[in-house]
């Protein structure tokens, strides 16, 4: 069967003071549609046939189920005792797969992405796992394959991977590509080259395979962290408790380590599917623009903002308070709880200084 498995337990700061460590962007409602999860939580249930499985922190868990809930989606929460990075999660998730279908496959998908074409997602989504399903002949013998989604870049961004295309792919199933390498982030030069290449997609951190071809990667390239998993599989045929007791200990001694640097840049294999699907990782305040639209003067709001003689600016604000912007232009303030944050936007991406001025200070409760 056909299992989705969300990694929900980010503490992302970029998008401070709304994204706190008890709520981080995963649960912001950026485009009035409902949560980021929420969506994320709808575009997997369509997609399969088996479990959705969120793996999120401990303290995470009961939103997890409240935003579940809202999005009329059952879901199997996996609470982290402690954060051990993405092949650690995916790795737990994994084993809870394998010990309810032996012949599991798996779609991984981010709980914190946005993507402005759901049915577009939904045709990438489909043949991702078609292409993990079917596999490839490789001398005669069928070989698991790993599907990733590569989405096509809309401009020379530093702060991605990217994808190398190669050949087409002889799967039988349209529009898939070898992955040629993995590449690091690069400087803005390579990142322009690539943009017009045309030979490199955006990693998206989506990806499609078997559960037991995954463990038996974990195994192999990571053989500390798949040791502890092993013991939470030895483990899940006994009581809940002792389950719990198992988790807590063998988990907290796992390595950490992403998914991305630990297996899938190590692995052969592996494929995408090319998607241009309107998504965007909002990894800043800037990135609002990507999902609302400006006015006239190029101001981006949400909730009740006013402007006068303001332009190029992006304001946010609880439904509950009011932003007057007069006489200023191309600001980023945003009005979240008890915090407020005004930068300009041309430095979104340094509201981490923000974040780490208040640590010094001692302010952690604003965290």
């Amino acid at each position: 069967m056909r299992h989705a498995v969300i990694l929900a337990g980010g503490s992302g700061t970029r998008l401070w003071p709304a994204s706190r460590r008890r709520r981080p962007k995963q649960f912001l409602d950026l485009t009035g549609d409902g949560s980021l999860l929420a969506a994320a939580l709808r575009r997997a249930a369509g997609a399969v046939d088996g479990t959705v499985v969120v793996v999120t922190a401990a303290d995470q868990a009961p939103l997890v189920a409240e935003h579940a809930a809202a999005a009329g989606v059952t879901v199997d929460v996996l609470a982290e005792p402690v954060a051990r990075n993405t092949a650690a999660a995916m790795g737990l998730a994994v084993v809870h797969l394998l010990h309810r279908d032996p012949d599991a496959v798996l779609g991984a998908l981010p709980a914190d992405q946005h993507v402005g074409d759901e049915a577009a997602m939904a045709r990438a989504i489909e043949r991702a796992f078609a292409a993990a399903e079917r596999g490839a002949m490789v001398n005669g013998v069928r070989r698991d394959l790993i599907c990733t989604i590569g989405l096509t870049p809309t401009r020379p961004d530093t702060g991605f991977g990217y994808l190398e295309l190669g050949a087409d792919a002889d799967l039988g199933v349209p529009g898939v590509r070898d992955v040629a390498r993995f590449v690091e982030k690069p400087d803005l030069a390579t990142a322009e080259a690539y943009l017009a290449g045309g030979r490199h997609l955006w990693n998206g951190g989506m990806f499609f395979v078997r559960a037991r071809r995954l463990a038996d990667e974990l195994a192999r390239q990571l053989p500390a962290t798949w040791a502890g998993l092993d013991r939470i599989a030895a483990a899940l045929d006994g009581d809940a408790a002792a389950v719990a007791t198992t988790t807590a200990e063998a988990y907290a001694a796992l390595p950490s380590i992403s998914i991305d640097h630990g297996v899938m840049e190590g692995a052969a294999g592996v494929v995408t599917v090319p998607a241009d699907v309107g998504w965007s990782d909002v990894g800043s305040w800037a990135a609002l623009a990507e999902l609302r639209g400006a006015d006239a003067a190029g101001n981006v709001t949400a909730g009740q903002v006013v402007t006068c003689d303001a332009s190029g600016n992006l304001a946010v604000t609880d439904p509950d308070r009011v932003i007057a912007l007069v006489g200023v232009h191309d600001l980023v303030v945003v009005q979240a709880g008890d915090a407020i944050l005004v930068v300009p936007r041309d430095r979104a991406q340094d509201v981490r200084l923000a974040v780490e001025a208040l640590g010094r200070a001692g302010l952690d409760r604003y965290l």
